[in-house]
């Protein structure tokens, strides 16, 4: 090599080093920025669900985790499982309909909140309270409510001549079922009404304005306008709270504990017992991924129907 070849070269090498000098420190620092999200990730995501696969593929108890592989005995026992499979059963159906009631009563207090736009700020806030509440004291409130002696809707009843008798709302299964299910309408219909409220809120005011020059009244305003413009955001809605009433556990421990007999017994309020009293969490591990496949199929139509609003939005 030439001395002018090398003279040539070392500076076009020394910059070539600068520039993947440069790239390496711009990856590390894209690196740096991502990496707390991603340790979040793993923590929260990774390792709980490798855990519960390594619970439900073992022979495990409260006290003594990983006694054993035992394959897929856990979850052919609990598929085989006639109360188990009941349970998922009931979660699903009260899931539901519950979430369905709870959307159309709360869009409809939203719609009235938003005609009362002035008021609906403070009104807002005197529905906010039951939201406020802590679960626990909403499910002794309500315990007290519907208890057959001394309670305040037994007394009520009766004070009006509707009942002669007490009646044990908590001790029949179709009861206790309503029971429950105005308890949790109680409690989480504030939260649909806000988050409906939100969504009204970002309705342009200048359409429905255009639309009454026309001549369309209230209801083909609601029908033609409003709907479809907050149809993604409700279904956004009904998907939380869906997923929120899968997971219904504290009001079914504090009204019924299950009963009468397992008739109130819902999916997430099983496997705590099978955990906790029998100590078989491998077999609640199991039975708890079993039930989140469940939630995950019925769940699905949900989110491809509002990605079909979304995309009937653009």
């Amino acid at each position: 090599m030439t001395a002018f070849a090398v003279e040539v070269l070392e500076p076009a090498g020394a910059a070539g080093v600068a520039a993947r000098n440069h790239a390496l420190r711009a990856r590390l620092g894209r690196l740096a920025w991502i990496a707390p999200v991603l340790v979040a990730l793993v923590v929260t995501t990774l390792y709980p669900t490798v855990f519960l696969l390594a619970l439900a593929f073992s022979k495990s108890t409260l006290g003594k985790p990983f006694r054993g592989f035992v394959g897929i005995k856990h979850f052919a026992t609990a598929l085989q499982d006639p109360i188990f499979l009941a349970a998922i059963g009931r979660s699903v159906a009260y899931a539901l309909a519950s979430s369905m009631v709870q959307l159309a009563l709360g869009f409809l207090i939203a719609l009235l909140f938003t005609s009362l736009l002035k008021a609906g700020r403070f009104l807002m806030s005197l529905v906010l309270l039951p939201l406020m509440t802590p679960p626990v004291m909403v499910g002794i409130a309500w315990k007290l409510i519907f208890a057959p002696a001394g309670g305040l809707l037994n007394g009520t009843l009766i004070t009006y001549g509707v009942i002669s008798e007490p009646i044990s709302f908590l001790g029949h299964p179709t009861l206790a079922w309503l029971a429950i299910g105005v308890a949790d309408l109680w409690q989480w219909t504030p939260f649909i009404v806000i988050l409906c409220f939100a969504a009204l809120s970002t309705v342009p005011e200048s359409v429905h304005e255009a639309a009454m020059v026309d001549g369309a009244n209230g209801w083909q305003r609601f029908w033609h306008i409003t709907l479809p413009l907050v149809a993604a955001p409700l279904s956004s809605i009904y998907l939380l709270k869906l997923i929120l009433s899968f997971k219904l556990f504290d009001l079914v421990y504090i009204l019924t504990f299950g009963g009468p007999g397992f008739a109130t017994t819902s999916a997430g309020f099983g496997i705590y017992r099978r955990a906790i009293e029998q100590f078989d969490v491998g077999r609640a591990a199991a039975e708890t991924m079993i039930y989140a496949l469940v939630i995950g199929l019925v769940t699905l139509p949900v989110v491809r129907l509002h990605q079909h609003f979304e995309r009937r939005e653009l």
